[in-house]
């Protein structure tokens, strides 16, 4: 029994999970502790525990099984996003989520799940090659569609997060440079077009020339290009056709500190609450900015703060040690596992974690925009913890059948 559990038990991951799990409880009760809503702390804990049955039942599935319900979980959690458009709960003005009692389901979380499952069985099809056209379209309309579906609650972040998923599957399953940077262009450009003319002229550059060392068809390459600039050009327009409180968004990742006590105020605090943690931090339930509750519903997207703040940078490195052990065991188990289904799998879940990592450390750090992505085994939401956690029991699943062809 031992020895079985050493060789398939995939105690390398569970061990980080499990200590982030215990860390982000603690930040939520920190969080909640001053702001009278002690049942956001208990929901937090039943999610977990939930969340960690799902895993372990996920966990010793067979492989198999779990190959064969792709498509199946793919189709349901379409239906699901359908539904939730018509019949779904709107909250600040995203329909995103179904009411059951006191608590909600968010469908895109668990059709993260659904996604990366049928991605992994189509691409292990012995037909199919991300290096012909046909089958990168298909591949591309799998991982868009939920994606569509999401922008329309609207829900840009979450968004986000499935194409966050899909490039490094397809860099893992040998598109061509190419492709990847036709797909990649777009945005990269934009952004720099928001900073300004220079910012945008040096992306152009830099893209132009990737483009011409990729050595792709001069036809191919000289369409991707006047498409990247063109959206370059027109990201003013797009801008001038975006909600208000998108634009604001927008202004207040371009300069938090020009409305800080507006659109820019929760970076602001952000920012000061993980810097004046300083090296040990402040104690547990001792966080000024937390305990007097600078940030509203803090225990959400900016639960770095209570770490960085209680336990300063030695709290906020450990956390950022616990996520990249299980990003690099993914990336591991990723490369060990025999089936071609197991391993895109394996990275379909490493990008989607780390994903999540990367928009929301830089949204907590003002790096990046606050678009709503919450910090995997840290924030406070069920559905988002149980479907991290049903991600985590496929990866362990996965490392126990890792010798299977």
């Amino acid at each position: 029994m031992f020895k079985y559990l050493i060789e398939y038990f995939d105690y390398r991951t569970l061990l980080p999970v499990f200590a982030l799990l215990i860390i982000g409880i603690a930040s939520v009760y920190s969080a909640t502790y001053d702001a009278r809503v002690p049942e956001i702390f208990y929901r937090q804990l039943s999610f977990a525990v939930v969340g960690l049955a799902a895993m372990m039942v996920v966990a010793f599935l067979p492989l198999r099984a779990l190959q064969s319900l792709a498509y199946p979980a793919y189709f349901f959690s379409i239906i699901l996003l359908v539904a939730v458009l018509l019949i779904g709960r709107t909250v600040s003005g995203s329909t995103s989520w179904f009411s059951l009692g006191a608590f909600r389901l968010q469908p895109a979380e668990l059709a993260k799940i659904a996604t990366a499952l049928a991605l992994a069985k189509y691409l292990s099809r012995s037909d199919v090659s991300l290096r012909q056209t046909k089958s990168l379209l298909m591949a591309s309309g799998i991982a868009l569609a939920p994606v569509a579906l999401v922008m329309l609650q609207p829900d840009a972040g979450t968004a986000i997060i499935y194409l966050g998923m899909f490039l490094p599957v397809l860099y893992w399953g040998g598109t061509s440079r190419f492709v990847l940077i036709a797909i990649m262009a777009p945005g990269i450009v934009a952004l720099a077009a928001l900073f300004g003319t220079t910012p945008f002229l040096l992306a152009v550059l830099v893209l132009g020339i990737m483009m011409y060392l990729a050595r792709e068809n001069r036809i191919a390459t000289a369409v991707v290009f006047s498409l990247t600039v063109l959206v370059g050009i027109s990201v003013q327009f797009m801008y001038n056709g975006l909600k208000p409180y998108q634009q604001k968004r927008i202004d207040t990742f371009l300069n938090p500190g020009a409305d800080p006590l507006g659109a820019g105020y929760n970076i602001v605090q952000s920012k000061v609450a993980i810097g004046s943690g300083g090296l040990l931090g402040k104690g547990f339930l001792k966080g000024t900015q937390t305990q007097l509750n600078f940030i509203p519903e803090q225990w959400t997207d900016f639960i770095f703060c209570v770490p960085g703040e209680e336990f300063g940078l030695v709290g906020a490195a450990l956390v950022l040690g616990l996520l990249a052990a299980i990003l690099t065991r993914g990336i591991m188990v990723a490369g060990s596992v025999k089936t071609t289904f197991g391993s895109f799998l394996a990275m379909a879940i490493t990008a989607t974690i780390a994903t999540h990592v990367f928009i929301n450390i830089g949204m907590s750090l003002g790096l990046l925009p606050v678009i709503g992505v919450p910090l995997p085994f840290l924030s406070y939401g069920g559905s988002a913890l149980v479907a991290n956690l049903i991600m985590v029991g496929l990866l362990m699943n996965l490392h126990a059948h890792r010798k299977e062809y």
